[in-house]
């Protein structure tokens, strides 16, 4: 199983969420994905998504998370001993993300969520100073990222797979290129992939 977090103020309908669901779909594996809508609680967002994993064995799952999504992917990946691929993942989102409380507009859709101060105690609850299994990692971290420092992305998951991107985006714009990649890594049988074509804004 594969499932897929999203980064801040994104959703289920960011392109990556929405290029991977197509890819697995196309597979016959759609029922081995899943991309819920995170709430803006961090601990919530742990629990929802910690709800979706029960009864599948930690060796059949890998968790996609994507800026903020990396983060609670890292968290979950230690917590339950599976695998997880980080794109362009947040590191110190306690940090990063206190110019952005109050209400803050969705990337999809319309709306807007609220960030509270306490949001940000609780990312520094589920923070992970250092990885356990550096094998079941695999970080996707792109020089161009003009919101996060890949950098500290690469000093965060010292012995982890790496695919490093010289130049792109921080939502990886040019995603397409290295998401077989991604599914391999979580098991999948991929074979080779003609493309694919369509870039929409989000994380």
């Amino acid at each position: 199983m594969i499932l897929y977090l999203h980064g801040f103020r994104s959703s289920p309908r960011s392109f990556k969420a929405q290029l991977m669901a197509a890819r697995m779909h196309r597979l016959g594996l759609g029922h081995d994905w899943a991309c819920p809508q995170l709430p803006p609680s961090p601990l919530a967002a742990v629990v929802d998504a910690q709800r979706l994993l029960t009864g599948v064995p930690a060796d059949e799952l890998t968790i996609v998370g994507s800026s903020l999504g990396g983060y609670y992917a890292t968290y979950l990946a230690e917590k339950l001993g599976c695998r997880a691929v980080l794109l362009n993942p947040a590191t110190r989102p306690y940090d990063d993300l206190g110019k952005w409380l109050g209400e803050q507009p969705m990337w999809h859709g319309g709306g807007t969520i609220v960030v509270e101060p306490r949001h940000l105690d609780e990312l520094r609850m589920i923070d992970v100073a250092q990885i356990t299994r550096p094998e079941r990692y695999y970080l996707v971290a792109a020089t161009g990222d003009q919101t996060l420092d890949y950098r500290d992305m690469v000093a965060k998951f010292p012995g982890a797979k790496l695919t490093q991107i010289e130049g792109s985006d921080h939502g990886i714009s040019d995603f397409v290129d290295y998401m077989d990649d991604v599914l391999r890594f979580a098991g999948v049988d991929v074979p080779p992939s003609p493309g694919s074509a369509g870039v929409l804004a989000g994380e």
